[in-house]
């Protein structure tokens, strides 16, 4: 049975202990749900028993996953948070319980995001090994519908061919706001033509005019377009009049469906979270809870009964179950060992980013993983195997990458994007370095078309003033 082991406490690991901790910490906790299943199922000198206890103080739970002792508050002060692990069930993925769907069922006409409306047309024709893909996808969207990481990014997140992530793309950019999840204005147009194409006339050249002339047909340079597809000025106009009544650069600034209101809270689930911080109380600057979700709905132990048959069996037998026995007991070990660890991970992380948490982007403190690794005692490869591919879910609803806390470029490119938004004119990149210097950002010319790029923010020559 699991036993509580204080952080302070923990001993360094043999190589096989070390070996297994760090598979297991790397894993998401529907990858450790499957990791533990199979490990049932291979191994007879595991079992799990049907109690539920709290896999930190082994309190027997009576009412659901949630330890009443763990999970409340000290006499610590309210800078530091709270962070248990918990067993308790968590709704996953897009798909909702049937109880959830009834309800949000009559409130659909009410609220729907962006998100959540292209994701309930592709839902059919999406592999269900893929959902999590387009999930990632769509909750990566910015404001103006386009795709805000770069695909190649996504591919190495999920571990898959870039193939497979474009399919999914290829599939939501289909989907009404045609154009959506397309990685820049261009792509978004090419794809709305494309999808135009299958059903109307289009003008020629002009698949021709955006693929290589966009920025002179954002600056009404017909001359040069003109010369540049070999054809009447009249016709370039007649083809700007299609692109400017037809197509959209930014397919959220349409309006999608029956019903819009991107405004609305977005505390629609796309995927499972890892680990949930919550509030405790409704002051300001209140407490953090920070529960670490472990999907066993049960006691996982070794089997005492399996320890007590080595004695009874013959010699031959004796050699292959004492390595059951040591597998399990492993097993359970390097569980335990994969919770302390997550815990002191998220006690630091929710202490040093609590205004981040609270408050949002702009309030994003530059941490790096090898910094944690100091403050913790261990390796820097054990801070990125406990990051890696891990969601956490905010006090406000929303599901980040736990790898956000580490993004050193996120409030850089907030306060970037709020200089855009109120610029009265479209602002040169050199520009924006000095007005980013000003507010302490000291960053090259060629960071912001980085910034700009991962926005979804056109150069100043494509812009409009605002």
């Amino acid at each position: 049975m699991f036993q509580h082991i204080p952080f302070h406490a923990i001993k360094p690991l043999t190589t096989a202990h070390l070996a297994q901790t760090m598979t297991l910490l790397s894993l998401t906790s529907n990858e450790l749900q499957e990791q533990i299943d199979a490990e049932l199922a291979a191994n007879p000198a595991l079992e799990m028993l049907d109690e539920i206890r709290c896999p930190t103080c082994h309190r027997l739970l009576r009412d659901g996953g949630v330890c009443p002792v763990c999970s409340r508050p000290t006499s610590v002060g309210e800078d530091e948070p709270i962070v248990f692990v918990s067993t308790r069930e968590v709704v996953s993925g897009f798909g909702e319980s049937e109880e959830q769907e009834e309800r949000e069922d009559t409130i659909s006409a009410v609220v729907e995001d962006l998100p959540t409306y292209v994701f309930r047309q592709i839902a059919t024709d999406v592999d269900p090994d893929d959902r999590k893909i387009a999930a990632y996808l769509l909750t990566n969207l910015d404001e103006d519908g386009l795709l805000a990481v770069p695909i190649s990014e996504v591919a190495m997140y999920f571990h898959v061919p870039l193939s497979r992530v474009t399919a999914v793309q290829r599939l939501i950019q289909r989907a009404d706001p045609v154009g959506v999840c397309s990685e820049s204005p261009k792509e978004a147009l090419l794809v709305q033509l494309s999808v135009l194409r299958e059903s109307h006339e289009i003008p020629t050249f002009a698949n021709q005019i955006i693929e290589n002339g966009l920025d002179l047909l954002s600056r009404r340079q017909y001359h040069e377009l003109a010369k540049m597809v070999g054809t009447s000025i009249d016709q370039i106009k007649a083809i700007a009049k299609f692109i400017s009544e037809n197509l959209n650069p930014f397919p959220a600034r349409s309006f999608w469906g029956d019903v819009r209101q991107p405004s609305a809270p977005q505390t629609q689930v796309y995927y499972r979270p890892d680990i949930i911080i919550s509030k405790l109380g409704d002051k300001e600057d209140c407490q953090l809870m920070v529960e670490i979700l472990f999907p066993i709905w049960g006691t996982l132990r070794v089997n005492p009964l399996y320890r007590q048959a080595i004695h009874q069996s013959v010699d031959e037998q004796k050699t292959s179950m004492k390595e059951d026995l040591e597998r399990a007991s492993l097993f359970v070990k390097c569980l335990q060992q994969r919770n302390n660890t997550m815990q002191r991970l998220m006690q630091k992380i929710a202490m040093l980013q609590k205004h981040f948490i609270l408050y949002g982007d702009k309030h994003l403190k530059p941490i790096t993983r090898a910094f944690l690794s100091k403050e913790l005692g261990v390796h820097e490869s054990t801070i990125s195997r406990a990051v890696a591919n891990k969601a956490v879910q905010l006090p406000n609803g929303k599901i980040i990458p736990l790898a956000d806390f580490f993004d050193r470029s996120l409030s850089a490119r907030i306060i970037l994007k709020e200089i855009i938004t109120q610029e009265s004119k479209p602002l040169s990149d050199s520009e924006l370095v000095h007005l980013l210097a000003e507010k302490g950002y000291e960053v090259a010319r060629r960071t912001i078309a980085k910034y700009r790029a991962m926005e979804g923010i056109l150069p100043a020559s494509l812009r409009r003033p605002c």
